[in-house]
């Protein structure tokens, strides 16, 4: 366990003094670990495990598998309720007055953008479309 502790500080680029301070505990242990004076507890490793949920126990405790977690992909429309396909979404009152088709003009975008409150001041900076023969459109409001 000592080498991949060395392996998994090598690749995320920490001193065993950051490492220390990011699971909690005395420099001066993580030093007898590394050095292989001492095994690592099961409190070490827990808490090693708490503090970087991405690495994987598996491969931390066996040696088996990758170093990290496989990413799993959350569902981007998970909470979208497509039951009522006639429901009509207001973005706002300019974009009702154009009636925009798939590919909206560029320039009523950016005033749609523009009219939109913004969470904690931020800003769109990309909007893609997607279609039903699987293509895809993107915008960036800021270059334009």
């Amino acid at each position: 366990m000592k080498d991949r502790i060395l392996e998994f500080l090598k690749r995320e680029n920490k001193t065993s003094a950051q490492f220390a301070e990011d699971i909690h505990v005395q420099p001066s242990g993580i030093s007898h670990i590394l050095s292989g004076r001492n095994k690592p507890s099961l409190d070490f490793v827990i808490k090693m495990l708490e503090r970087y949920p991405f690495l994987s126990t598996e491969w931390l405790i066996f040696g088996k598998g990758s170093m990290y977690k496989e990413p799993r992909m959350g569902d981007l429309f998970a909470d979208i309720d497509f039951t009522n396909k006639e429901k009509k979404v207001n973005i706002s009152a300019s974009a009702e007055k154009t009636g925009f088709s798939e590919t909206p003009d560029q320039t009523i975008i950016q005033e749609i953008i523009s009219e939109q409150p913004h969470p904690g001041h931020s800003r769109a900076i990309k909007i893609v479309w997607f279609y039903e023969d699987n293509s895809f459109e993107e915008f960036y409001p800021l270059k334009h």
